[in-house]
């Protein structure tokens, strides 16, 4: 029934459509496998994507050829750059989604994508010969052979979904769980363990009163994630904003009794910076309200997603909780928030490219590995769907480090550091940040991933397009002249020193107070040097100029660091051997096998005295 597949993923959520995708778009047969091709692409929580760093994932993703950014700008039905009071390394692009539009729009595109075929069936465990993954078994007795298989499983490993005192098997709300898997990973020797995460109740948005809440409006210009040229929004929709209250609170502390995370019957540690509202009020018992987002699940549904109370406690107690909240007066509640429970893989069971390190031709991509969010699943899978096929062709591995992508930071946390609570992205976490901006990913990896044969033709084009555009204006910046009598004037009205002698347009850029569209509107001669220029050249041709030193320092940071990164460990190198190394990093060494002294560096227990040491006994 079945042929042999290149490459089967298994699951259809973020991470597994970005896996297949890419897969399928740079050759391999491929096979996507999931329990209900009306849920592909499924947002199970928020309706939306991106935020701060996150948004530089999707545009990431985008800049690799994967598809979360083009079907993002097809279903956006509000955009905002976050961040835009601070330097560009923090600006992030966010957009509110239409939910069904999204999940229409991937399928759509998956269907259209040559090489990649579908089957709905439970995958109930893998076929292992010899250390090496060769397919799948599934829940109707099938047994599909492939070269490569990519995990994608999500919350549903053996998930409990909880409300209060009620608990039963789920992925999701009215989905059932995944069995099989997790018991015969074990059996094979992979370590697991649980997580939660949780959602808010979903609510009839014709029952609020939005005259006592506080509009949120989109931004004027929809810039999208896309570096094509999708099609964006004309219109947007609101977002809202409500607070809850101290008499909120208080009914909210009478269900906790009943809570299922209070009385102890989840074990899973659930998401530090995404808590529920009964963590909340808990542990920052000093506040006496916290904010809530209103927000549109879609442009044709009057359905309302609460963003900030998420929540598992009792129905009649959130009912009740939710009624209490300004505008929420005559709320009706269109389905209860909950909790669920899921089994993860520690992930520091991978190599950098997502291969498990146990079994070759295996590969887990999104919350498998603990992680939480759409963007960091999907980031996940476009890798892991990469390596799958590279592995599946007897390639070699595609690896971005820290220095090149967001990307290459989250994998490279999972696999050296590991994580005991779901990981989530956060700007702070990069290094290099000022490097990896959300306008500059197209620069940083198009080039890449075309060289892959996964990026098309058309996106290469307009990156090559791009650098030469930006390198046009800075030129025209570097020498552009600017009289006093031309500039002073304006700088009176900003507050800014007058200039006494000429100088260059691109030192006044340089000043704080100056952007290149106010200084282009008072200087009439480079408004009308720039008008071949596209938008987005630039404003990433300003950024270039005036971050310059910046970058340049970075880029210095970037190759000292490249001396560890570059000096690889043999693979299977004996650190028993080392007596001078500590019981604790020999045993983490040993067990994570770092793949360079960079690595290694990054290791939770691993002091820069042991760097040493490996250094020493490897001859350097």
């Amino acid at each position: 029934m079945f042929p042999e597949y290149d490459v089967i993923v298994v699951g259809a959520g973020h991470a597994g459509c970005e896996a297949a995708a890419a897969a399928a778009n740079l050759g391999s047969k491929t096979l996507l496998i999931t329990m209900n091709m009306q849920t592909i692409a499924q947002m199970s929580c928020n309706p939306a994507m991106g935020g701060i760093a996150k948004g530089q994932i999707v545009r990431e993703i985008d800049a690799l050829g994967g598809y979360s950014g083009i079907v993002t700008d097809l279903s956006t039905i509000q955009f905002r750059m976050l961040n835009r009071s601070k330097g560009p390394a923090m600006w992030s692009p966010r957009a509110q989604n239409d939910r069904m539009l999204f999940h229409l729009k991937w399928r759509e595109m998956l269907e259209k994508t040559n090489n990649l075929e579908f089957y709905q069936d439970m995958v109930a465990g893998i076929i292992v010969e010899g250390g090496r993954c060769i397919g799948v078994k599934t829940g109707m007795g099938h047994n599909i052979k492939a070269k490569a298989v990519v995990l994608t499983n999500g919350t549903f490993l053996n998930g409990i979904v909880h409300i209060g005192e009620k608990r039963f098997g789920g992925g999701r709300i009215a989905e059932k769980a995944a069995t099989g898997i997790t018991e015969q990973l074990v059996s094979l020797g992979f370590e697991s363990d649980r997580l939660k995460t949780g959602t808010p109740p979903r609510i009839d948005g014709r029952s609020l009163d939005y005259s006592k809440m506080e509009e949120q409006p989109g931004d004027d210009e929809v810039s999208g994630f896309s570096f094509l040229d999708t099609e964006k929004p004309k219109q947007q929709r609101s977002c809202w904003i409500a607070y809850t209250s101290q008499k909120v609170h208080d009914i909210l502390k009478t269900g906790f009794s009943r809570s299922p995370m209070f009385a102890g019957r989840i074990d899973g540690v659930g998401p530090r910076y995404c808590p529920s509202i009964e963590d909340k009020i808990n542990r920052f018992a000093d506040r006496d309200r916290h904010q809530l987002f209103v927000e549109p699940e879609g442009w044709n549904t009057v359905e309302i997603y609460l963003n900030g109370f998420s929540t598992s406690l009792p129905e009649e107690t959130q009912y009740e909780a939710l009624r209490s909240i300004p505008g929420f007066e005559n709320v009706r509640m269109y389905r209860p928030g909950y909790a669920i429970e899921y089994d993860f893989f520690p992930p520091t069971q991978l190599d950098y490219s997502l291969e498990t390190k146990l079994i070759q031709n295996l590969f887990f991509a999104g919350q498998i590995n603990g992680t939480t969010g759409y963007e960091e699943a999907a980031c996940q899978g476009i890798m892991a769907g990469i390596n799958a096929h590279q592995k599946s062709r007897l390639l070699n591995p595609v690896i971005l480090k820290r220095s090149d992508a967001y990307i290459g930071v989250l994998i490279d946390d999972l696999i050296s550091k590991g994580t005991q609570e779901p990981y989530r992205m956060f700007t702070s976490r990069a290094e290099f940040r000022t490097l990896l901006r959300q306008d500059n990913a197209d620069l940083r990896l198009t080039e890449l991933s075309y060289k892959l044969g996964l990026a098309s033709q058309e996106r290469m084009d307009k990156v090559t397009a791009k650098k030469e555009a930006i390198e046009k204006i800075k030129t025209i910046l570097k020498e552009m002249p600017v009289e006093p009598s031309e500039i002073n004037g304006w700088f009176e009205e900003i507050n800014s020193s007058p200039i006494s002698e000429k100088q260059k347009a691109e030192k006044i850029l340089l000043r704080p107070m100056v952007e290149i569209e106010e200084l282009a509107n008072a200087l009439p001669k480079l408004k009308e040097a720039l008008k071949p220029f596209s938008a987005e050249a630039i404003e990433q041709a300003a950024i270039q100029v005036k971050y310059d030193v910046y970058i340049e320092k970075e880029k210095e940071l970037v190759l000292r660091m490249a001396q560890l990164e570059d000096l690889e460990i043999p693979e299977n190198f004996d650190y028993k051997k080392i007596a001078s190394l500590g019981n604790e990093a020999r045993e983490k060494l040993h067990r994570i096998k770092p793949r360079t002294l960079g690595q290694a560096s990054r290791i939770s227990g691993i002091n820069p005295s042991d760097v040493q040491i490996l250094m020493v006994f490897m001859g350097r």
